[in-house]
């Protein structure tokens, strides 16, 4: 149904935050096929921390996200 009283700048923030969101999720698809983060692949200066330190701050994000998706299930079922 058309919403007549919507604002021209609440259609705009809408449609640039959905860009983002897309954006940020085709980023971290490219992430995994390639395995290159920031804005360029071939610049490695930008590299604080080694592959050990990636692989727990991977594994201590995918915990985080493994327990809120279990939170949300059982919030589901009620």
């Amino acid at each position: 149904m058309p919403r007549p009283n919507v604002k021209l700048i609440n259609v705009i923030a809408h449609v640039l935050a959905e860009t983002n969101r897309h954006a940020g999720h085709a980023d971290i698809l490219r992430e995994q096929l390639d395995g290159a983060t920031g804005f360029d692949p071939d610049d490695t200066s930008s590299s604080q921390h080694d592959a050990a330190w990636w692989r727990s701050y991977v594994a201590t994000i995918e915990a985080a996200a493994q327990k809120a998706s279990a939170t949300l299930i059982v919030a589901d079922d009620r």
